[in-house]
């Protein structure tokens, strides 16, 4: 049994629960094993613009502990797998900054080699775990699902760092999709950002950026928004809801899923458990497109 240091960031936790339990039980039933380090603090990526030490720190302390656990890291945020996955890289040269850091480790008696490996969710599953092993649970795979598969920008860039998928044309999302049966389909926006980071200095900037993909998923024949990225689905969901709140424009919305959701559902687990029902966008007519074999 593959087993990996769950790093599940600041977010999850508090905005996006459901991400943790709709993955920590998709990954239970492909015999993933998960380790909660309860010593890890945050990524660093507040501060990674602002206080390069800080978040140099804070983010080589989560890759120290997981190296003391002699344990690969499994994380859920793509903000975070970008940031922790930059800090590897930084670490890797020499200079007084990393001296510094590597002093400040000392103190707590960690120490950092270099030794971890740090992966994204749909990695493991794609790479780990294999498409095949996946198919294998699918129960009730769906049938004319179409989705609208959002990749978001840090696990694709810089792409040097990150080692996720090919930047131009990622594909890793889409064939996780497909081996639920649902189709992915092809719109123009794919990889456009999905406004999070403009939300609180210019919401106005921020709802375009959203809306405009929206309406270019819907015109693509989507039924939802797939996400993998606490910031990427709270733009889809809550930011959405909130917009497009007044009764007239129901119409408008188009609904995000995370993968975990929508897998979990084609392997028979039960959507309650799932947390289908903590989006804010309601999802629950996902279930009229399964079709039990």
């Amino acid at each position: 049994m593959n087993q990996y240091a769950l790093f599940l960031g600041c977010n999850i936790p508090v905005r996006v629960k459901q991400y943790e339990v709709s993955a920590r039980m998709v990954l239970k039933e492909l015999g993933v094993s998960l380790k909660d380090i309860r010593q890890f603090n945050c990524c660093g990526y507040p501060m990674r613009n602002t206080d390069p030490k800080a978040f140099l720190l804070s983010a080589t302390r989560n890759l120290a502990l997981a190296e003391k656990a002699e344990l690969d890291m499994l994380v859920l945020c793509q903000c975070c797998y970008g940031s922790l996955k930059k800090a590897q890289v930084l670490m890797a040269e020499e200079g007084d900054l990393q001296e510094e850091v590597r002093l400040l480790l000392a103190e707590e008696g960690l120490e950092y080699n270099g030794n971890v490996k740090i992966k994204h969710f749909l990695s493991v599953l794609y790479h780990d775990v294999g498409l095949d092993a996946i198919k294998q649970k699918i129960a009730m795979p769906y049938k004319k699902l179409n989705i609208a598969t959002h990749y978001g920008c840090h696990v694709l860039r810089p792409s040097r760092v990150t080692e996720f998928d090919d930047p131009v044309s990622p594909s890793l999302i889409d064939a996780l999709v497909k081996v639920t049966g649902a189709k992915s389909v092809e719109w123009p926006l794919k990889l456009e950002c999905c406004g999070a980071p403009a939300t609180g200095i210019d919401d106005d900037l921020s709802w375009n950026l959203t809306e405009k993909k929206i309406t270019d998923a819907k015109a693509a024949g989507a039924h939802y928004v797939c996400t993998a990225c606490p910031y990427c689905h709270i733009q889809f969901d809550t930011v959405q809801q909130k917009r497009l709140s007044d009764n007239k424009k129901q119409d408008a919305l188009m609904p995000a899923i995370l993968y975990p959701q929508l897998l979990g559902l084609s392997m028979g687990l039960d959507g309650t458990l799932l947390g289908i029902s903590d989006n804010e966008i309601d999802i629950s007519d996902v279930i009229s497109f399964l079709n039990e074999e």
